[in-house]
């Protein structure tokens, strides 16, 4: 589906909820209104003039959708530009406008989605939607999307109910309109038991999806792949945490998850490439998105996160190699291709059956043709044999009569049998043709038990294929996990390392502090060693002169009589005297 087709559904509804008298057309002051409100929305120039020149007044009457569709086209299609404009805007717009006459919720407020969420489902539905007017969606459509949307709810759908609420209503056996969908929603009749918030976050997470092209992820089943990462600037080189939303072809990030104010985009094609970094600068669980112009450095918060954003950003470059702008657009297309493919398959059984149902009648009249022959002969002998007989009983006035009736008789005897020889030719090569057609239905049932043990070995080998890639994934988180291991164990292991270096570098320097100052003290203490043998020298030099010097004081103090020799130096007594004063000068030396 191109973006005009998408384009011209959502503008079906705005065009059909101004015909008020639902008589096809709509008034031109109207659509010069609804023109100018398409302009400002999708953001191409305003074009007064051609408006103007468009619907000039001189018109008689109200403007149907043909003659709408040729300005439409020229002035505003052909003029949009994809991803100048936001599409979301657009459809609020349309749905602005139609729901304003067509959506009825209950008054009660009992209405089992919001509007904003019965917007959204008008979104799905216009995207799901045959490309045929008026747009309905087909029963096969409407279960994948209630499908999707309980999955999302992690409940499962009742197809057995949905298939009652279709066989009840004989107009939804070609498909539902808008309006009948939201009113089964609404109903509760397969959402009963379920909170409004759980469905307004189940709606939203399958509006993302579906119409806002974000990518999910293989993990139980699907998981939308948006969240929290931390980016590497590319001036500053700072890191900064930012939200982003992953499409099939770009990586958009945001400053927080309300996606109010958006700081850049990735621009994602073939040429993309998705590596694993180590950790480093304090971050974890590292990868890169290499573009050709830059290389983008973002880190998750744990290892499964970054595996999960990097199998699917190789899932959008993947689609991008291989032209995919949208997952869901192209499976969209698949389901369509194989439901027109059942169709005639089924048709082609239809034809098939009826033709051999018209061998089958043209079989039964034939042997009818065939009987009535042989009762037409059984007649004719009977006519032949009374014949005979009044030909006894008239052979002599009648035997010319006879002879010829008996050539006539004989002619159409021979014909007869061979018509008879020619139609049992015609029977048999029937017969045959109805052998062959046995034969081929036989090979028909024969291929549809192959295709359908093919498809169950495909499921068998797709099972097996998912188990072996859960085990890989198994054994890779361990492999990692023992990796971390390892790293955090060589971390701390260098850490210790480097604590005991420090320790034994600063023992050694107290060491060699304490060795200085004991240098220090011996050099001190043979110093002061020196000093006191001085010291004892001179204390001995002064006691030995004090001695000196009070034998010369005793002297002068007791000078030498006669006869007081031997008293006077016995008695010393005059030296005695100052004991105490030398005793004390030596205490005070010492």
């Amino acid at each position: 589906m191109d973006l005009r087709a998408e384009l011209l559904k959502s503008i079906w509804y705005a065009f059909t909820a101004l015909d008020v008298e639902k008589s096809g057309k709509v008034s031109k002051s109207q659509l010069k209104v609804l023109s100018h409100n398409l302009y400002t929305v999708l953001c191409i120039p305003h074009d007064p003039v051609a408006l103007e020149e468009h619907f000039r007044d001189d018109d008689d009457g109200p403007v149907s959708s043909q003659g709408y569709m040729p300005y439409l086209n020229k002035y505003i299609l052909d003029k949009v530009e994809e991803g100048a404009f936001v599409k979301e805007n657009f459809d609020q717009l349309c749905w602005t406008l139609t729901a304003k006459k067509n959506y009825k919720p209950d008054r009660n407020g009992n209405s089992v989605v919001s509007h904003q969420d019965a917007f959204r489902l008008w979104c799905l539905f216009n995207f799901l939607s045959e490309d045929k007017y008026p747009l309905v969606m087909v029963p096969d459509e409407v279960e994948y999307l209630l499908k999707k949307i309980c999955t999302a709810m992690n409940v499962e759908l009742n197809s057995c109910e949905l298939d009652d609420y279709l066989s009840q209503e004989p107009q939804a056996q070609g498909g539902l309109t808008v309006w009948q969908f939201l009113d089964m929603v609404n109903s509760g009749r397969f959402l009963r038991g379920i909170e409004q918030e759980a469905v307004s976050m189940a709606v939203e997470e399958v509006y993302q999806e579906v119409i806002e092209d974000v990518l999910k992820q293989a993990r139980t089943l699907f998981l939308l792949v948006q969240g929290y990462l931390w980016k590497k600037g590319q001036l500053r080189r700072n890191w900064s945490e930012r939200w982003f939303m992953l499409k099939p072809s770009v990586l958009s990030y945001y400053m927080s998850e309300e996606r109010k104010e958006k700081k850049g985009s990735i621009a994602l094609d073939k040429h993309c490439c998705v590596e694993v970094l180590p950790d480093r600068d304090g971050k974890r669980c590292m990868f890169c998105v290499k573009t050709s112009s830059r290389t983008y450095e973002m880190s998750a918060s744990d290892t499964r996160q970054r595996q999960e954003w990097t199998l699917a950003i190789q899932t959008a470059i993947r689609l991008q190699a291989e032209g995919k702008k949208s997952l869901h657009k192209d499976l969209k297309q698949k389901r369509r291709e194989q439901r027109e493919q059942r169709e005639q398959r089924k048709a082609a059984k239809e034809e098939e059956t009826q033709r051999l149902k018209q061998l089958q009648e043209e079989k039964e009249r034939k042997l009818q043709e065939l009987e009535l022959l042989k009762e037409a002969q059984r007649q004719a002998e009977i006519l032949l044999q009374e014949e005979e007989e009044r030909r006894r009983q008239q052979h002599e006035e009648m035997q010319r009569t006879l002879e010829i009736q008996l050539r006539e008789a004989e002619q159409a005897r021979a014909s007869m049998q061979a018509e008879m020889v020619l139609k049992e030719a015609e029977a048999e090569r029937q017969r045959k043709r109805i052998l062959e057609l046995e034969a081929m239905q036989e090979r028909l049932q024969e291929a549809l038990q192959q295709e359908v043990k093919a498809r169950h070995d495909e499921e068998a080998v797709r099972y097996a294929q998912a188990r072996l890639l859960a085990e890989e994934e198994e054994k890779l988180k361990q492999l990692m996990k023992l990796k971390e291991e390892q790293e955090e164990y060589i971390i701390k292991t260098q850490r210790e390392k480097q604590v005991l270096k420090q320790e034994m570098e600063n023992k050694n320097k107290c060491l060699e502090e304490a060795q200085k100052q004991l240098e220090e003290v011996r050099v001190n203490r043979q110093r002061v060693d020196q000093d006191v043998m001085v010291a004892q020298q001179k204390l001995r030099q002064a006691s030995t002169n004090v001695k000196h010097w009070n034998v010369q004081m005793n002297r002068l103090m007791h000078p030498i009589k006669p006869g007081d020799k031997r008293s006077n130096v016995s008695g010393g007594g005059g030296f005695l005297g100052y004991q105490p004063l030398l005793s004390q000068r030596d205490s005070s030396l010492k």
